[in-house]
């Protein structure tokens, strides 16, 4: 069954990792796509391998002009019923080491350009007749998280964020819910050496990382039918690492 069957979904950072097993997912679901990304030649690599389905725009979350373009994209595909604000970035520093600069960055990227994202979506949502936004925090928005200040800040504020909008946008027949992935393998864990990813996993009850592809299972769920009475909730997937 294809479960994303005629719906337009957004993905911000989407070209690579997570953002692009979902969107390799959703279009084998049904759904056509618009890749967002500051990755341009990753993106368009990734649209012209998904074909008719897929559209990728050069987008920087942090500027309004670029949401207005992906959101104009997706109105060329037929609305918008789903966005899933997948970028972000990982810049690890304990709080002594984190400067001005780097905390705003990562507030600029991780936070600012989420806000942006679900306002700037809600009246193509709502000329589609409704729709469904998935926020991607992290482990690091549930729990305190070692060496990660100015991530773990924004993390923490995407959770409240989503359960704020979930509230504001119920009555517009849109879902807001946020997931908090674990250490998954793609690019943004090699900031650490392989030696430190090791003795992390050992803190994780199953032993291993989780994939990009079970990641994008969870996200496909939150974006279908399936999940219409759920708003507001938070899904770790993690491998246990909260317990």
């Amino acid at each position: 069954m294809d479960r994303l069957a005629g719906k337009v979904i957004l993905i911000s950072g989407g070209a690579r990792g997570q953002g692009a097993a979902e969107a390799r997912l959703f279009v084998a679901e049904g759904a056509r796509v618009v890749i967002g990304d500051v990755l341009e030649a990753e993106g368009r690599q990734l649209a012209s391998e998904l074909g008719g389905a897929a559209a990728f725009v050069l987008q920087d979350v942090t500027r309004e002009t670029d949401w207005e373009a992906a959101i104009d994209a997706a109105a060329a595909m037929g609305g918008l019923h789903g966005l899933v604000n997948n970028a972000g970035i990982y810049q690890p520093a304990t709080l002594m080491e984190t400067s001005a600069e780097l905390f705003e960055r990562h507030m600029r990227i991780n936070q600012l350009g989420c806000f942006l994202g679900m306002k700037a979506v809600v009246p193509a949502m709502e000329r589609s007749g409704g729709g469904s936004i998935v926020n991607v925090s992290s482990v690091a928005g549930l729990r305190g998280s070692p060496g990660a200040f100015a991530y773990s800040s924004t993390k923490w504020a995407l959770r409240g964020m989503t359960k704020a909008a979930a509230v504001d946008l119920a009555p517009r027949r849109i879902r807001v819910n946020s997931i908090h992935p674990g250490p998954i393998d793609t690019e943004m864990l090699k900031v650490r050496t392989a030696e430190q990813n090791a003795r992390r996993l050992q803190l994780v009850p199953m032993k291993r990382m989780g994939t990009a592809e079970e990641v994008a299972s969870l996200v496909l769920y939150l974006l279908s039918d399936e999940s219409g009475y759920i708003t507001g909730a938070e899904v770790a997937i993690d491998g246990g690492a909260t317990l």
